[in-house]
């Protein structure tokens, strides 16, 4: 058997960028209950692309990190579809997540795919190494597995368990380690052999060409880390002064720009919304719209946004006797509070005056007649 030594400056580098890739991926998921789905296909592509080809990034950066006995090459062919593989396994774990209801064995199932697109893909690309033959324990194919399923279904029970910068941020820890950790464990359970030089079947990739591929697709990845952390930055700003903006939230994809109320509310309808682990309670009336967001959803006020624990379905059940109409698969409005409405050639949008970050709402082209029902129009 051959023996190898590693690069440990290389092996970090591949930490992080599996890390940056993860994180990337993730934020890049957040709010798409809120955006069109043209928009949410787009971001599902671009946050596949960003996890599968971190995944990859991450394979061969590692396996640049070994120093073997004998030059090796690396066949085209499989390191193509290696990279195909983590990036189309990956999107179909994200449309799990994003297109339907995210119930708890939807949740195991997405993970599993996503933990297989890991194993998979590492396969995939160890079978492309020329110079020497991988020889795999069967007890590696268990290990690695194993681990790969597991973590997977992890990062994704954290990631979604509320969508709060804390748990996208614990779900890029775990999803960027286990791409490490299960490369390390499989790679603990092959050996590799000395073969005879021979010619490869295909085209093939050396050292040098392979370290300048991954060298551009880890600036891609670092880049798109740069951007995505600014906006996930934006999203959630630090703390405010008490006085000013009250206690900080940590309430998923929406800033903390609404206070507790000073008064107890109004008698009638109101809805419950959280911040810091306490429940408060506001007038039905002072929300203007309602996004879903997950399994929970976020309303719009005059003060800001806040987060309610209610789904767009119990918000839709509990608020329709308040003037509250459903314009959207995603969306409620208070058509006491829309200011104007635009109709277009298939659908709408309801306008809002003084609402912040709520220019507009859309409106499905099957929901434009009982709207106009319920504005007099």
């Amino acid at each position: 058997m051959l023996l190898y030594v590693y690069d440990y400056r290389l092996i970090l580098a591949s930490i992080v960028i599996s890390m940056m890739a993860a994180f990337t991926g993730l934020a890049l998921t957040r709010g798409l209950s809120g955006v069109s789905e043209g928009v949410r296909h787009m971001r599902i592509a671009m946050a596949a692309i960003a996890l599968g080809g971190g995944i990859w990034t991450m394979h061969f950066v590692a396996m640049l990190a070994m120093r073997f006995e004998v030059a090796v090459y690396y066949r085209a062919l499989p390191t193509v579809a290696s990279v195909l593989i983590a990036i189309l396994l990956a999107g179909l774990a994200l449309i799990l997540m994003h297109f339907g209801r995210r119930t708890g064995p939807r949740m195991v199932l997405s993970g599993t795919v996503l933990g297989l697109g890991i194993v998979i893909m590492h396969y995939t690309g160890l079978s492309a190494i020329e110079g020497c033959q991988p020889v795999h324990r069967p007890l590696g194919f268990a290990a690695a597995g194993g681990l790969a399923v597991a973590m997977g279904v992890l990062a994704i029970r954290v990631a979604y368990r509320r969508r709060r910068a804390v748990d996208i941020l614990a779900a890029t820890a775990v999803f960027g380690l286990s791409v490490a950790i299960v490369h390390f464990t499989a790679m603990y359970w092959t050996d590799f052999a000395r073969t005879v030089a021979a010619a490869a079947e295909g085209p093939a990739i050396g050292n040098s060409h392979l370290a300048l591929i991954v060298l551009v697709t880890a600036f891609v990845i670092s880049g798109a880390f740069l951007m995505s952390g600014a906006s996930f930055l934006s999203a959630f700003p630090g703390p405010q002064p008490a006085a000013a903006a009250g206690p900080p939230s940590d309430r998923p994809a929406a800033p903390a720009d609404a206070e507790p109320p000073a008064t107890p509310p109004a008698p009638g309808l109101r809805l419950p919304y959280e911040r810091e682990g306490v429940t408060y309670f506001l007038p039905a009336a002072e929300v203007a719209a309602i996004r879903a967001e997950g399994h929970y959803t976020i309303a719009y006020t005059a003060e800001g946004r806040v987060f309610c624990p209610w789904s767009i379905s119990e918000a839709e059940r509990r608020l329709s006797e308040a003037g509250f109409f459903r314009v959207h698969r995603s969306y409620l409005v208070n058509t006491a509070k829309v200011s104007g409405f635009d109709r277009r050639k298939d659908n709408g949008i309801c306008l809002f005056g003084d609402i912040p970050n709520l220019d507009h709402v859309p409106v499905s082209r099957s929901r434009v007649p009982g709207l106009r029902a319920h504005l007099g129009l």
